[in-house]
């Protein structure tokens, strides 16, 4: 008996083990934090404040005249602050809603599915990994220039759509969350393959997609135009608010506290689906 209970032992660490271990992740933590607080803390800072060498992380006199300054600012642009919003928000809705639909519908099909070539299909998408955004600009481009799309909103949201991130986090969660035998039960209840995709795969998809919301926002809610938009009135907020940050040092802690307003935003959405990416990474094998 008492060899079986010493076989059985449970290793744990030391108290001193913990403490350095969570000091470690406590320390870690605050100097990725140090550049958001940085951001912030500047927001507040006076003009005089601003121009000390060295600078100084912290702020003696906080104000709000960083704030206040901004709509005087914007007021003398010819297309209204409230045009460069609505294209953000569309653009964002739009490309996020889209990008959770094909990413969800590819990986049900590359999960569930029994097409013979499926696994060749996969195998592409996870090829298509390997490349980011500036490799793929020059061919989208001249895409768009023989499509006639140039100066449209289709620019912004097309490229977004078809997302091998989205659609691998997806297929992998998928795999491990969603048995054959519900699917198969489904069938033999008469469900079609729309109503298992709706009905059945989406809700236990919930924190896959939830996660790429949080990408696809973050990712759309940043976005500048490049070269494929010149009507002023197409352009986003991030654009004109970076614009107008680029006015000298002069007007840097307005441009913290354009960078405070934009963070927001994506902040609100991470806080959403902070649980739900965390459960997606462990189920996908992300570490």
């Amino acid at each position: 008996m008492i060899k079986k209970k010493a076989q059985y032992k449970r290793f744990t660490r030391s108290k001193i083990g913990n403490i350095t271990y969570f000091t470690i992740l406590i320390l870690a933590g605050a100097f990725m934090l140090l550049p958001l607080v940085y951001c912030i803390v500047t927001a507040f800072k006076p003009l005089d404040e601003l121009l000390i060498f060295p600078p100084r992380f912290y702020v003696k006199r906080p104000t709000f005249k960083n704030f206040l300054v901004i709509p005087s600012l914007l007021s003398n642009l010819n297309v209204p602050i409230s045009r460069y919003l609505f294209n953000t928000l569309l653009i964002t809705a739009a490309s996020t809603t889209l990008s959770i639909l094909a990413g969800s519908m590819a990986a049900f099909v590359f999960s569930k599915s029994h097409l013979k070539s499926r696994n060749l299909l996969f195998t592409v998408v996870q090829v298509m990994l390997l490349y980011n955004v500036v490799t793929l600009a020059v061919p989208q481009y001249l895409i768009f220039s023989k499509t006639h799309m140039i100066d449209t909103y289709w620019v912004y949201i097309l490229p977004a759509i078809p997302s091998a991130v989205n659609c691998f986090l997806m297929k992998q969660f998928l795999d491990g969350s969603v048995p054959d035998a519900l699917l198969e039960a489904a069938r033999i209840d008469g469900a079609g393959v729309v109503t298992m995709y709706w009905k059945i795969v989406m809700p236990i998809l919930k924190p896959a997609w939830m996660t790429v919301l949080l990408f696809s926002f973050q990712s759309m809610w940043s976005t500048v135009p490049g070269g494929t938009i010149f009507s002023e009135k197409l352009k986003t907020l991030p654009y004109v608010m970076s614009s107008v940050a680029a006015g000298g040092i002069a007007r840097s802690g307005s441009a913290m506290a354009i960078t405070v307003i934009l963070l927001i935003p994506p902040v609100v959405v991470f806080l959403v689906t902070q649980s739900n990416v965390m459960e997606t990474m462990s189920s996908s094998g992300i570490k």
